[in-house]
């Protein structure tokens, strides 16, 4: 026996029919209650072709729990040598679609579930995004296997099916080996509670780390930026990302900025604030840069504006600034990311100010000092906003190898 999903094309919306396939190659159709564009649908998948698009999320996760439903009762159907009618499936299609999505206990959905609910008031909002983003992609790799994914088979042949599923939807492996990472976390909090699990089996191949290259702003290019005539409109952009670059800030807490987080202190100047996400007090000494632009603006920060003007505003200022240099950067295509090559203007978003404070001041100023400002609790994770090309500092050496050998060399 065998059932598939095609979608009879109508105005304005195409209806989901299943098609199923008996003994004797016995062919018949049913209806399901479940609709969608005409041009939103892969016939070949059987599927939404984005499945990320808000309005057919819900849909997939319906077609999926539909056909581990079927293929469970199929499987007793024929177990009970029971004859399968276009009656019996119509009553089983309907019960699945209209019953909202429940997870068997001892299901490992059930208890990722049941794990994300513990944590809620533990959890900041992004966490549990997070934590979502994993459990939608095990619903996705139910519907896969056509089969409910219980705890005595969550193992190594698991992560071997899960990887090789990952692969085929064109996942990015850190996103495969994450989501592992998170069932593991949840056996291991079963296991805590008393409930045997095969945590120890979930190994993952070894990976070889690469350092993530991503775009970064030099001083020069900084300079340009600071110099290059540009429209009234575009002025509190560009005067915010000057500001960003020379703070190492968030967006969320550098587009917060107002005059009355200034303090002096020695006759120096301070910005002293709370970071929205880490809740840590900073208290940040002005960067001469940034005097500037506040003197420049009858000494106040420039005007509020929303992130995503920003985000788009601040390229258009790069162009104006001549910031055309060829960089190889992960760009979101559809709802997979790929590597390719753009002028460096286009690259550029909200959190390049962070990365390239952090960037342009590593090896000048003590990575302490540069962790208090940028509010890393680890020096590992402020490294990793260090971009992989540091020319400047390269340069630097290439001029003392010539201090040093001036006269010559053995």
């Amino acid at each position: 026996m065998h059932f598939c999903f095609i979608l009879k094309k109508c105005r304005p919306l195409g209806k989901i029919i299943l098609k199923f396939t008996g003994e004797n190659n016995l062919e018949f159709l049913v209806p399901t209650p479940l609709r969608i564009e005409n041009e939103l649908w892969d016939a070949d998948k059987e599927r939404p072709k984005n499945i990320y698009l808000k309005s057919c999320k819900k849909l997939n996760a319906k077609l999926d729990r539909l056909r581990i439903a079927l293929t469970t009762y199929l499987k007793q159907l024929e177990s009970k040598n029971t004859v399968c009618t276009p009656e019996i499936l119509g009553r089983c299609v309907k019960k699945y679609c209209s019953e909202p999505n429940g997870y068997s206990e001892g299901s490992l959905l059930y208890y990722m579930q049941l794990y994300i609910e513990s944590r809620l008031h533990l959890i900041t909002k992004a966490t549990y995004k997070r934590y979502m983003v994993f459990f939608r992609l095990m619903q996705r790799f139910e519907g896969h296997r056509m089969k409910q994914l219980m705890l005595d088979s969550v193992n190594a042949g698991f992560v071997r099916d899960f990887i090789l599923f990952g692969e085929k939807e064109q996942y990015s492996k850190s996103t495969i080996y994450r989501t592992v990472n998170f069932v593991r976390t949840i056996l291991n909090y079963l296991e805590k509670r008393g409930i045997r699990t095969f945590a120890y089996e979930l190994e993952l191949p070894k990976q070889r780390t690469i350092k993530k290259s991503f775009v970064t702003l030099n001083e020069a290019e900084l300079a340009a930026i600071r110099n290059t005539e540009i429209s009234e409109e575009l002025k509190p952009a560009r005067d915010w990302l000057v500001i960003s670059c020379y703070t190492g800030q968030r967006v969320s807490d550098f587009l917060r900025f107002t005059d009355q987080m200034m303090e002096t202190i020695e006759a120096k100047m301070y910005l002293s604030f709370v970071q929205q996400k880490t809740g840590k007090q900073i208290l940040l000494p002005l960067h001469p840069v940034v005097s500037d632009v506040l003197k420049n603006n009858s000494g106040c920060f420039p005007e509020k504006i929303p992130v995503q003007k920003f985000n788009e505003q601040i390229k258009q200022v790069a162009r104006l600034a001549g910031i055309n240099k060829p960089v190889t950067v992960r760009k979101r295509l559809g709802f997979r990311t790929m590597l390719l090559t753009i002028p460096k203007w286009k690259a550029v978003s909200s959190h390049i100010g962070r990365r390239s404070f952090a960037t342009n001041f590593y090896g000048r100023i003590p990575t302490t000092l540069l962790m208090e400002a940028t509010g890393h609790g680890t020096e590992e994770m402020f490294l990793r906003y260090i971009g992989t090309a540091d020319t400047g500092r390269a340069t630097e050496l290439g001029n003392c190898f010539e201090a040093v050998y001036g006269n010559g060399y053995i």
